[in-house]
């Protein structure tokens, strides 16, 4: 199924151990965590630790740092300096919405307990849901 160590023209690979190579996740166990939870997706589906990924193929990852969207150029298990593993996915995320459209957190002090109908309605209101 793989070649090992990624060397010598793999044609598919674990999306776990694909998905840490490129650096979507920081360690191997994280990865298959993510699969496991249903936060890897390969065309669309949702996918266990093992499933081959191949050439073409396109990986929805739902990261620490938000979602992630990537078309594999090129098999590697083995992590490798993130310019090489660069070179083995194309990253087609869009970028993040512009400052002024991401909704701010809402601050409340601390021990304030419990939000009131009309806080709840101010909240509601500052974060544009009518």
């Amino acid at each position: 199924m793989t070649a090992a160590g990624g060397v010598g023209g793999a044609t598919q690979a674990r999306v776990d151990a694909w998905a840490w190579a490129i650096r979507l996740f920081s360690t191997r166990s994280a990865a298959t965590a993510a699969c496991k939870a249903g936060h890897l997706k390969v065309n669309g589906s949702t996918v266990k630790p093992a499933h081959p990924v191949k050439v073409g193929d396109t990986v929805r990852a739902l990261t620490p740092g938000g979602e992630r969207i990537v078309v594999v150029t090129g098999i590697i298990v083995k992590r490798t300096s993130a310019a090489k593993a660069a070179e083995h996915y194309d990253d087609r995320t869009p970028p993040p919405p512009p400052k002024e459209e991401r909704v701010l957190p809402v601050l409340r002090e601390r021990g304030a307990g419990r939000p009131t109908k009309r806080d709840r309605r101010e909240i509601e209101r500052l974060r544009g849901r009518d």
